[in-house]
């Protein structure tokens, strides 16, 4: 299959029960195609990675759909030389019983662990990995219906499966989209484990959904509304804030970047309350620069429309926010999203501006090229002051230094504590989208707040530009727990060896579910 280099799905055309059928092949993508029933149903069962002269061994899921079969599935693996290695496997048309399409894959090695070279439980990633394989090949098969196979990891299995067959395609006329099938897990397992990992995967989606949405239909208002729609069933309270108020609090950095565009800025407050009220809650501050044209400093032409997911921090904090009162987390969470565009204009600001924050330091704005942290910097001053929050987690795509280091391999951390440090770590490693910790020298600090006219530069001076920008973020944050995560690399598009389960050149979403495992941790260690 073309579209993932790390997917390749064996051909297997034969015509098992003397029922005739189509191969087409195009490129390197099978299509099978058969007319058994109106809407066909699809299955996905996983076998284990062959381990030296033993025979391949499949989960205990593919032992109960082969016993169905009379084994004519076990004995075409052996034939095929299937070895079970991860995202790699086999397509069955044409078998006895109500499924139309089995497909077959691998899960690895059996028994597969915590890796400390790649900080990732593999055992759980090799399931996302042959649940998402499985499920897209079925789609592609156009199957109404996809039954996943629980595996050793029935959350996981849900994870890989629902954000494999994901798409954004809103914009495609009806009749040239990818339908998206209803998927159900597939014979025993933990039933609640699988709809928790539906729950965190659609949260995900929703993320993707809202980064990859066109500028022109994402405006800071329809952000809002989307917010609304996707928080206000499950519970979350939402304050949308105008531009009126936004001048009456004197946020003057946001309003400094938000004016060059005739699109007027908002801000959202949203609330989710899972215990006490009077608790102190986690705060997130997600960066929503919904188009990111660089302002007087132009950004090239070339690749601009990817900045339209300038905005994908808000959208992971409204996917965090759904996915925390979908579980109930016992935690009080408030996300506040500064939303506007940066455009050039007369009014937009220009390179040598000089904006005061609410805590009376200046903010030199040398380069507006760099607009999160300037429009960052009063919300989440007055966040600070007004919910009072035991820790805080700033949310954006920044600065483009993180991919020079990390590329889309995982999230930029820079944090303040040791113990965020950790769990970050740990979450990272259970959900197989990676946190990787940054330096918080004081180094980069000094060269932020040396300058003959200001306090403090939105830039500095360097290359290092993501590890200047959180530096400027952890001066305003002076006595609390605090984490920033670029997701420049990440959160937006990837074009280089993207997750199996993901799509190449799409908004990712990531990383949505660590944050929400990270919430979960948390909300453990305080219960």
């Amino acid at each position: 299959m073309s579209s993932y280099r790390d997917i390749r799905l064996m051909k297997v055309a034969r015509n098992l029960l003397g029922y005739k059928r189509r191969l087409y092949a195009v490129g390197h993508r099978v299509r099978a195609f058969s007319s058994k029933c109106d809407k066909p149903k699809g299955v996905v069962v996983g076998v284990y990675q062959k381990d030296g002269d033993k025979p391949i061994r499949s989960s205990e899921n593919a032992v109960l759909l082969d016993d169905a079969v009379g084994g004519k599935i076990m004995s075409l693996i052996r034939e095929r030389g299937m070895d079970g290695r991860p995202g790699k496997g086999l397509l069955f048309n044409g078998l006895e019983g109500e499924y139309s399409t089995v497909a077959v894959v691998g899960m690895g090695v059996a028994g597969a662990g915590y890796c400390e070279l790649e900080e990732l439980d593999e055992g759980m990633e090799n399931t996302r990995i042959a649940a998402g394989t499985g499920a897209r090949a079925l789609q592609l098969q156009r199957m109404a219906e996809v039954h996943v196979d629980g595996m050793d990891f029935p959350e996981q299995a849900a994870e890989g499966a629902a954000l494999a067959v994901w798409r954004y395609n809103a914009n495609k006329r009806k009749k040239n989209r990818l339908a998206t099938p209803k998927l159900h897990m597939y014979g025993k397992g933990d039933h609640d484990a699988w709809v928790r990992g539906l729950f965190k995967a659609e949260s995900q989606n929703l993320a993707r959904r809202l980064s990859d949405t066109p500028a022109n239909q994402m405006t800071p208002s329809i952000f809002a509304q989307a917010a609304v729609d996707a928080l206000c069933p499950c519970g979350v309270a939402v304050e949308v804030r105008s531009m009126d108020w936004i001048e009456d609090m004197s946020l003057n950095s946001f309003l400094m970047i938000a004016k060059g565009s005739c699109e007027p800025p908002l801000l959202l407050e949203c609330t989710y309350c899972g215990t006490a009220p009077e608790e102190k809650g986690v705060l997130m501050l997600g960066q929503g620069l919904t188009f990111h044209s660089g302002g007087l400093c132009l950004k090239a032409k070339t690749g601009m429309d990817i900045y339209r997911g300038a905005m994908s921090g808000a959208a992971v904090c409204v996917g965090v926010l759904r996915a925390a009162a979908a579980l109930s987390l016992p935690l009080n969470i408030t996300a506040v999203m500064p939303l506007c565009e940066h455009m050039p204009s007369g009014m937009a600001v220009k390179c040598g501006d000089v904006v005061t924050l609410l805590n009376g330091v200046t903010l030199g704005i040398k380069n507006v090229d760099k607009a999160a942290v300037v429009m960052m910097a009063d919300p989440l001053l007055y966040a600070q002051a007004n919910f009072k929050p035991k820790m805080i987690m700033t949310i954006g795509s920044v600065a483009r230094g993180v991919t020079y280091g990390l590329g889309g391999s995982s999230t930029g951390l820079w944090t303040n504590s040791g113990y965020l440090a950790k769990q970050f770590r740990k979450a990272g490693s259970i959900t197989g989208d990676r946190i990787w910790r940054m330096p918080l020298f004081r180094y980069f600090r000094e060269i932020v707040t040396s300058n003959s006219t200001y306090d403090m530069s939105n830039c500095g001076r360097g290359p290092a530009s993501s590890c200047l920008a959180a530096a400027v973020l952890h001066s305003l944050v002076p006595c609390l727990d605090w984490a920033h995560l670029d997701i420049r690399g990440t959160g937006m598009t990837t074009t280089v060896n993207p997750m199996p389960y993901l799509l190449k050149d799409c908004m990712t979403g990531r990383p949505t579910r660590t944050v929400i495992q990270f919430m979960y941790q948390m909300a453990c260690s305080q219960s």
